[in-house]
This record gives structure tokens, sequence and C-alpha cells, in this order.
């Protein structure tokens, strides 16, 4: 249903402002189509919503302030108040103009079971008051299991599915136990005591503290050799070499008491890039722990002279720590806001952290130091994302002229298919969005109904179904219409899928092949006209090349997981009492087969629609089938 469009009336616009009371508030703008674009908050809802009907603005504000066609407002007691509501109101509507972050809800942390009898470190996105011990959070899952996995090797924690004590002295110890990076709790001959200095250890380390478990390490090492006890001291040598490399990775910006996260802002006007940036540094145990960047459309952060503008600079950082778990006790900015708005800042921060949280600018001396490293890193990012971007472009530019495409590529599908015999037939699609690849709207396709392998009829159902989802208008996901199809494959299976193009009302967008040569790499792009050499265009030839490659390895994974799903699944179904619905259940709940091999019955038992008959059936079966083999 489409909303009636509205005309823009500067008068009404600027007498409707002039009847707003000057309390605190949150306003909203919208277009001439109704739709929410802006979201602010003024301490004088009047003073503040006035200014953008009389005057001269900078680029940013005239664009966003020309687009209004109404508003409305909401008066709150505080300006505490008006802080959460905007955040609420951005969140809820996404408007253009506003800054746009991730929800921090989905931010990963390490998490330490410290519960357990035997704690392991796990990555977890939620923060809850269970009495574990979580540290972060981090700014992705990489940066986490990275983490993750240095902590393990680094003192031998188990990093298998196994749950202890319950799997000790089930089954044979893993590669890992073999190659000395895990204690091997599941042989039964480490203690809770000594898995417990272990999991100590690494707490230290993650919390920043390693030079006490340092110390330890060197003088157990030294009471190992005196005594000859070789291996154990080799062990503690190892140790003490991943925490070096795990400390490595870690840029020491201070003192081992610092804990704070440093707020750098790089203007348009002072990078080449001409696009405002920042960067937040994580600093925890005097240690850059972690890091993010933003790259900012419409110079969002800085007004035109290329001063600061407070009021998106403070929607800024409330949005970076909406929803945050942890917020450190002070927040360093490389720039300055109006005594009133750092106020605002700390209040609202305080209350999120349940605790006194500190925003300060500092002017001289080492905090100073981190704020200019900060923004300097914010503007070597810009310049990086900026170049990159250039050249994306260049590339798109050139493949639509070598093609002589009517429209620019902005959007990219590139498919293949891959099978098994006559089984698992699977098409896989990968999008190129301006340029990259964007792995969120990959999808694949399982063929259905064929008696035989074919790849015509298997591309043509591929295409078919995937332009079913295209809505006028839309520019993302499935209801996003590509601008340009590629096909592994020759110009038959182009001439297949311009034909179901065709049937399905979309015969305007372009389809090519793309071919291999003898050495099974990239050689042209050809249609059932004829072909297109890209051997002579460097960028274009890598691009499409990384695009075969990449959907070629995509269609195949996921043929893969298919087959390797109706393998757990037929197996499970050998089992007396257990059928298709209720071995898709327990793969559901234990998520790997192995996890079910290791299960006692109570916890088979817990899987839906499993009961405790059907449970002790399935121990009894593995238990059988560990001792045939």
């Amino acid at each position: 249903m489409n909303t009636p469009s509205r005309k823009r009336d500067l008068a009404a616009l600027r007498k409707k402002a002039s009847s707003l009371p000057r309390s605190p508030g949150v306003y909203i703008m919208r277009d001439a189509a109704g739709k929410v674009i802006y979201v602010g908050k003024s301490r004088s809802l009047r003073d503040r919503v006035s200014q953008y009907f009389h005057g001269t603005h900078d680029v940013k504000t005239e664009r966003m302030a020309s687009s209004v066609c109404d508003f409305s407002f909401i008066t709150c007691d505080t300006e505490m108040e008006a802080f959460a509501m905007e955040n609420s109101l951005i969140k809820q509507h996404t408007p253009r103009y506003n800054i746009k972050l991730k929800d921090a809800k989905s931010y990963p942390y390490v998490k330490v079971t410290v519960k357990e009898e035997y704690p392991r470190v796990i990555m977890t996105r939620r923060r809850a008051a269970d009495g574990e011990l979580y540290f972060g959070p981090y700014s992705s899952t990489s940066t986490v299991f990275s983490v993750i996995s240095s902590v393990e090797k680094a003192f031998g924690i188990p990093s298998c599915k196994k749950k202890f004590p319950a799997d000790i002295g089930r089954g044979r110890p893993c590669v890992n136990y073999q190659i000395g990076r895990c204690l091997g709790v599941c042989t039964g001959k480490v203690s809770p005591e000594e898995y417990g200095k272990a999991i100590n250890a690494a707490v230290s380390v993650l919390r920043g503290d390693t030079a006490e478990v340092e110390r330890t390490l060197r003088r157990d090492m030294e009471n190992h050799s005196a005594a000859l006890r070789f291996e154990s001291a080799a062990r503690c040598r190892d140790t003490l070499a991943a925490i070096k490399k795990l400390k490595e990775r870690q840029k020491t910006v201070g003192s081992p008491d610092v804990e704070c996260d440093v707020i750098g802002l790089s203007t348009a006007s002072s990078t080449p890039a001409n696009r405002d940036s920042a960067s937040v540094f994580y600093i925890r145990g005097g240690c850059v722990a972690d890091s993010e960047h933003f790259l900012f459309d419409d110079n969002a952060l800085t007004a035109a002279d290329g001063a600061t503008d407070e009021s998106p600079m403070s929607s800024f950082i409330v949005s970076l720590y909406r929803g945050r778990e942890y917020i450190p006790r002070e927040i360093l900015l490389s720039f300055e806001l109006s005594d009133s708005d750092t106020a605002e800042l700390e209040e609202y921060l305080s209350s999120l952290a349940s605790r006194r949280v500190a925003v300060r600018t500092p002017k001289r001396g080492a905090s100073r130091y981190l704020c200019d490293m900060v923004v300097s890193d914010a503007a070597s990012h810009a310049a990086s994302k900026v170049t990159g971007n250039r050249a994306a472009e260049k590339t798109l530019a050139d493949l639509s002229s070598l093609l002589s495409l009517e429209v620019f590529p902005e959007r990219i599908e590139a498919y293949d298919r891959s099978n098994l015999g006559s089984e698992h037939v699977t098409a896989g699609m990968v999008t190129a969005i301006g340029g990259k690849l964007k792995k969120s709207e990959y999808r694949a396709f399982l063929i259905k109904g064929l008696d035989s392998p074919d790849d015509y009829a298997s591309m043509r159902e591929a295409i078919t179904r995937r332009v079913s989802h295209i809505e006028p208008g839309a520019d993302s996901g499935m209801a996003a219409e590509p601008d340009l199809i590629l096909l592994d494959g020759g110009a038959g299976h182009v001439s297949v899928v311009r034909e179901a193009l065709a049937d399905a009302g979309f015969p305007h967008i372009p389809v090519f092949g793309m071919v291999k040569d003898d050495f099974h790499k990239t050689r042209t792009l050809v249609t059932p006209e004829g072909e297109c050499d890209i051997s002579k265009r460097e960028n274009v030839f890598r691009f499409i090349y990384g695009l075969q490659e990449e959907v070629h390895r995509y269609s195949i994974g996921r043929m893969k997981n298919a087959k390797r799903k109706t393998l757990r699944t037929s197996s499970l179904e050998k089992i007396p009492g257990i059928g298709s619905a209720k071995a898709k259940a327990l793969l559901l709940h234990f998520k790997k087969l192995d996890a079910i091999k290791a299960a006692t019955v109570e916890e088979i038992a817990g899987a839906r629609g499993v009961s405790r008959r059907d449970a002790e059936a399935v121990r009894s079966y593995f238990d059988g089938k560990g001792k045939k083999e």
C-alpha cells in the first residue's frame, strides 16, 4: 500500500516549528512519502527544529532539511529521557540521515565457564548474570575465535566438544593431546585442581595480567629442568612462547592498569579520502585488545566549516554503547563536545554501566597521544577503504564497457551447479555488490525431480526460482533485481537461462557464460552471439576469475553439506524406534553425530520428541557399535 505523497510547504513547517515547546524532546522528520528520514533530540525543541527551516546550512543538513515535508515530536521530562528515546526511535526506523551501527547486542564475548568442574573457554553473544567470567565485547567473531584458540593452545585447554567429567575415559585422546596442545582431560590423568591452575592462568592472560603467569612458568620450567623432568620443562617453555605470541597481537599503549576506550574522529577536510571516519580502540590492561572502524556517508559527523557537529557525535557515541554489556570507567575523545553534551553523555553511559563513567577530551600527555594515534588510524582506514571502492568502481566500469551493458552492474549474481550422481543436485548463487562479494546474499537451490543430472534443466530451475522473488523497487536481498547474471558454462547455458528469464518477464537482464580453458582458468565470457575476451583487462579478468572460483567453491560446499546431513540422518534411522523426524530432531539438538555418540541417556532424552526409551535405544546402539568396532 503506497503512502500518499505530501507537498513541502516551507511556511507551514516554519509556523509549526515556532509553536513547539521550549522543552527537552525528540523530533521525527518525514519525507514526502511519510517515511522517517531523521530522528534528533534537543534540550529545546522549538529552537532546534526551527533552525532547519531558516538560514543556510552545510550540504549534509541542507539535503536532509530540503527533503522534510512534515515532522512530529515527543516531549520528555529530562534530557536523559530524550537521549534514550532518540536511540530507541533510531533503532526502530533506521532513518536515512542518522548514523547506523550494528546492533550492539550481537557483539561477541569470550566466556569462561568457571562454575563447571572443568571450565571451558567459549564464544558467546549474550552476557548474562550467571556467575561466569566474560571478556569483551569484541568487534567480530574472528577476533574472539583467534583469542580463544591462542589461549587454548597456550594452556592446553580442550577445544573438543566432549563434556567433562562425563566423557573422561570414553574414546581415545585426539591429535591435539598427541602433539602436546591439550592437557588430555579425557585420559583421566588430569585432576580438577591441575586443570584449575591452567584455567586461572588463562583468565589472567585474558585480563591482560601476564607478568605473574610468566614468572610462575619460568620458575616451574627451571624447577622441572633441575629435576630432569625435561618434558614438563618443555611444556612450560612452549606455553611461555605462546603467551609471548598472544601479547604480540596486542599493541601495548600504556601501563598495565590502563583500561579505557579511545574514540578518534578524522574529518573529511583532514584526509585525502575526503570522508568522515572514526576509529575506536578498546584498551584493556594497557594493550589494544580490539578496535573498530567506521566510514560515514555524506560526511555525517562534521559541519560545513570542518568543526565537529556535536549532535551527530553524541548520537554516534550513544549508538556505539547502546546495549553493550560492558562500558569502561573512562572514555577518551579526540574531539570536544560542549559541557552540557558531555554531562548528558556521562549521565547516560553511567546509567547503562551502573557506575560512574567519565567522558573527557585530553589536551596533553599520554592520553592525548592515544587520541592522536586513533585519529591517525581512522584516517588510514578511510583512505584504504576509499581507494578500494574506487578500484572496484573502475573494474565494474571496465566490465560494463567490455560487455556493452546498458546499466552499470552494481549487483552481479554468479551461478554454478554441483552434484554427486543424480543425488543432491545443488545450484549455488554468489552475489557481488559494488564489486565486492556479499556473503549474506549467497543462496543455494536444491534441485529436485530430475531422474538424471541435467545441467540445463538444473540451471533453468534455479534461475526461475530466483527471479520469482524479485519485487519492483527493492534494492537488497532476493527481492532485488540483478544487473548482470554470470553462469559457469557456455553458450548453451546462456541460451537456456535467457529463455527462462524471458518466460518470467525479465528478458532485459543480461546473461553471460564464464568459460574455462584447458587449465581450468577463466578464458572468456560468452553469449549465443559470440565471445568477449577479458584476458587483456587484468582487473576485469581477476574479478571474473574470483567470482567463478567462489561460486564453484560455494556450490560444491552446499552440495557436500546436503550429502553429509543425509548420511548422518540415515545412520540414526538404523536405530530401532528412530525415524527420519527423530533423527533430524537429534541432529538439530546436538549439531554433530559425534556429540550424540558421546551423550548420556538423560542428555539424549532432552532432544525434542525423543523419549527415554528412544534415548536408551540410541545409547545401546552406539555402545554396541563401539564394541563391534
